[in-house]
């Protein structure tokens, strides 16, 4: 029996709540409240277009901004025919009324001239939008709604709208209903999976229950926090994610343990007490991987990234909330259910009574305690053959080509690209030099659009858009590249103009600074940056997860352990994702178009993840072991007794958290379907393959030495007579 150590913190916390049940349970409900007030009067503020600045692509838009030219939003009406040749007079009547309805918009800047395709297939009207192209989607709802019209008043025609703010409100809409359907499939399942692990209906209820108030009290403090650390948009999803994900499995191990201390007393010790014993045991061990999770995911902060911070601030909170919510509201619930948390169905009594839980986890524990090396050599041979694929992956930042074409704007996209094939791609460079006039600045960027216009890789741009300064000292230029973003071709094209033409138009410009942004250089300046970045937050994962685990432990043997195994389950999960996601095979089975790499986001955010959620794991399964060893126990028998006592419950939380990023996998966004695909098979390999097999046989082979140099262990006296691995502990006798 666990010793309760009355001055701990979570046992201090657990009595009082169990003592003070509605108290604890109006101040958590009032808590929620509050945070999700704030959240909602405060509102949530979003990054702008210059948080996301990186590279030179950044240094462009820096300059460009400077000057009073930042890039804008523009929305191209296309015209097409709806069958046959296209009727040039209809269709210049068409983009008259384009124009005329979204120049009197408050949110259109200008109109540019309608102009023709190159085969006559279509007529295009440009429609520059006011203010930040991150907020482009808020406001492009009237410019859509204009659009509509005149496609009423022409039905022998297409007139259809796509751009940078149709496209993010497509996007938004697909995550809003992505989310939606992630919810829908995640909270039945889960309640499902508790229902099995507790045979309860109404015990099952409880963690979820206190996931959703998680994630609806972390909601609102994002919201606040967010005027720190801006929102990318991906606060939502990660919010959810690991609110049901880590929510969930907080609940569920204090539950468990809990219903465990009554079963093993026989019913002798009261709910408030059973309480204290859980608080003591699972409750401190709640505080230390919650506090590992959020040092690990803290780790982003480093990534100097706006997405990554954005990443992590939601991680934290929604972390920070579940913690408290089960030291402190859980304890509450448990005590005004009292004896019903024992209350079974039927089937699940029978089961519990015959012992199968038990039997089953100590045949699949049998490898590692009878041949651990062979089970060793075996489970960790087979750990880094899967992650072998991980070698060849290939980073690459998602974009429009690459989104799911369900969204309307990005199939106007598409017939935008073919009928001008000059849109495909579009590189913007923009020049500054303090002495130089209106006309150098000028004659400088026309001598680079001339440079470069009998070049095949920068076709199409007979009419190059030019623009100046009000004080003439900054210039942009915009040159159109007729090939996909994601293609070799334009990649070439970014190369010979940062290379060749760029440097050598402005060599005349006294003092000029100059840059190269697009859609290309953003993408490739993005993956070089976390190329750059990944190996300082790597590090910085690799040192918090040692220390917290070596605090935890006090064990230099544990914590080395830990981290190593960590880096296996991890490595691991990025090879079978290379293998899904970097070829084609599993397309249909997975409902995806393989683009050929992994967006370069997941890598680093599964890092961070994966060594926190793996810390988790670890400090769980450890801290059970590690009593019986302070108990007496024999190293070897204390890993049986651990791991048997705590294998279904951490197998029933991993299988929570695998459901819910499964969910994931279902959803559109191919970076989101890559994050969850990894986060599953990493945390599913973690919890089967290290805990059952790799940890145990590791620490038999070890014995004492794995605890190296903590004297509590050390200082444990191994019983004169053998012990029973798996004793039935009375409650209602002292402790050791």
């Amino acid at each position: 029996m666990a010793t309760v150590h009355r001055r701990t913190f979570t046992v201090r916390a657990a009595r009082w709540s169990a003592t003070h049940p509605w108290r604890a349970i109006i101040g958590w409900v009032v808590f929620v409240a509050l945070c999700f007030a704030a959240g909602s009067m405060i509102g949530t503020h979003s990054a702008t277009s210059a948080d996301f600045r990186v590279g030179e692509a950044g240094k462009m838009e820096q300059i460009a901004d400077d000057g009073g030219l930042n890039p804008v939003a523009v929305e191209n009406v296309l015209i097409t025919s709806n069958r046959g040749p296209l009727d040039r007079t209809a269709a210049d009547a068409a983009a008259a009324q384009v124009t005329d309805r979204m120049r009197v918009l408050p949110e259109v800047a200008t109109v540019a001239p309608p102009q023709a395709a190159p085969d006559g297939t279509a007529v295009m009207v440009k429609v520059t939008m006011k203010g930040d192209q991150r907020d482009a989607s808020l406001h492009v709802e009237p410019l859509l709604a204009q659009t509509a019209e005149v496609q009423k008043a022409n039905p022998a025609l297409r007139v259809e709208e796509t751009g940078k703010g149709s496209t993010g409100k497509g996007l938004n809409d697909q995550r809003g209903s992505d989310l939606a359907l992630s919810e829908a499939i995640t909270l039945p399942v889960t309640l499902v999976i508790l229902l099995l692990v507790f045979g309860s209906v109404l015990v099952a209820g409880v963690p979820v229950l206190l996931a959703i108030t998680s994630i609806a009290g972390a909601t609102g403090l994002y919201g606040v926090v967010s005027h720190i650390f801006p929102d990318a948009g991906v606060g939502a999803q990660v919010i959810l994610m690991m609110g049901m994900a880590v929510g969930v499995d907080y609940a569920l191990f204090y539950l468990k343990r809990e219903r465990e201390e009554r079963e093993a007393s026989g019913g002798r010790i009261t709910a408030e007490r059973a309480i204290e014993l859980a608080a003591a045991t699972s409750g401190r061990a709640v505080v230390m991987s919650g506090f590992a999770v959020i040092a690990s995911t803290a780790c982003l902060f480093f990534a100097d990234d706006v997405i990554f911070s954005s990443l992590a601030a939601g991680t934290v909170i929604v972390i920070l909330v579940a913690m408290v919510s089960s030291l402190t509201v859980l304890p509450a619930v448990l005590a005004k259910l009292g004896t019903r948390v024992d209350r079974r169905l039927r089937w699940r009594r029978k089961r519990d009574r015959a012992g199968e839980q038990h039997r089953l986890w100590t045949a699949l524990l049998r490898p590692a305690m009878r041949r651990p090396g062979l089970t060793l050599l075996l489970s960790v041979g087979g750990m880094l053959l899967l992650s072998l694929p991980a070698l060849g992956m290939k980073l690459g930042v998602p974009g429009d080509d690459t989104y799911s074409r369900s969204i309307p704007s990005l199939q106007v996209a598409d017939r935008v690209n073919q009928a001008f094939p000059s849109e495909r791609a579009t590189n913007s460079i923009a020049v500054h030099s303090g002495t130089a006039t209106h006309e150098q600045i000028q004659s400088s960027l026309a001598g680079l659009a001339s440079s470069v216009r009998d070049n095949p890789l920068f076709a199409g741009n007979d009419n190059p858009n030019i623009a100046v300064s009000a004080d003439g000292k900054t210039g942009t230029l915009y040159l159109g590249t007729p090939y996909n973003v994601s293609s070799p071709q334009a990649t070439a094209a970014l190369h010979q103009l940062r290379g060749q033409f760029v440097p050598a138009a402005f060599a005349g410009l006294p003092g000029a600074q100059y840059a190269v942004s697009g859609d290309v250089a953003q993408n490739e300046d993005y993956v070089r940056h976390q190329d750059e970045q990944l190996p300082w937050v790597l590090g910085f994962v690799l040192l918090v997860s040692f220390l917290m685990t070596l605090v935890a432990f006090r064990s230099i043997v544990i914590a080395f352990i830990g981290t190593v195994l960590t880096m296996l389950s991890a490595t691991a999960a990025f090879g079978l994702l290379v293998l899904v996601f970097q070829g084609h095979w599993a397309e249909n089975l997975l409902g995806f178009e393989s683009v050929g790499f992994i967006g370069s986001r997941v890598p680093l955010f599964l890092v961070v993840i994966l060594f926190g959620l793996s810390m988790d794991y670890q400090i769980f399964v450890v801290s059970r072991i590690r009593e019986a060893v302070l108990a007496g126990v024999p190293t070897r028998q204390a890993v049986s007794r651990g791991i048997v006592g705590s294998a279904s419950v951490v197998t029933s939380a991993a299988v929570v958290m695998v459901s819910v990023f499964v969910s994931f996998v279902l959803l559109h966004l191919l970076e989101l379907k890559q994050t969850g695909f990894a986060l599953a098979t990493g945390v599913l390999l973690d919890a089967v393959v290290v805990r059952i097999l790799i940890l145990p046989s590791l620490l038999a082979l070890l014995g004492r030495a794995s605890w190296w140099p903590s004297r509590a262990t050390r200082a444990a006296r191994e019983p004169q007579r053998p012990v029973d691995p798996h004793p039935q502990v009375r409650m209602d006798q002292p402790s050791r």
